[in-house]
């Protein structure tokens, strides 16, 4: 079993996602300068600092140990919204969702 490391994992989640560090850091509302001492100095992150990164992530602490669950099965468009989504704040997020709902049920 290989190990896992959790500063690997938020690289590769940027790498996926076409992301800098600084998006990243907006998205999670965490400052860029703590994550980028973070990933620099390889400090892990605490609990609620993972958590802040999942929740820019728009992923689960669940989804961000299981690296199986990526974006490897969506299309580029697919990612592309999905990548743009986790870059909105918490209310845009329900409206883009809302948004979404309807232009669904017209189909």
């Amino acid at each position: 079993m290989e190990n896992f490391n959790a500063l690997d994992r938020i690289r590769d989640l940027c790498k996926e996602r076409n992301w800098s560090f600084y998006q990243l850091a907006k998205a999670s509302g965490i400052a860029y300068s703590t994550l980028h001492t973070m990933l620099n100095k390889n400090n892990m992150p605490s609990l609620s600092t993972l958590q802040k990164l999942c929740d820019g992530f728009g992923i689960t602490i669940t989804e961000f140990f299981d690296s199986k669950t990526g974006l490897e099965g969506l299309t580029e468009e697919q990612r592309q919204c999905l990548s743009l989504f986790s870059t909105l704040p918490e209310e845009d997020r329900r409206l883009a969702l809302a948004y979404l709902k309807g232009l669904s049920r017209k189909l």
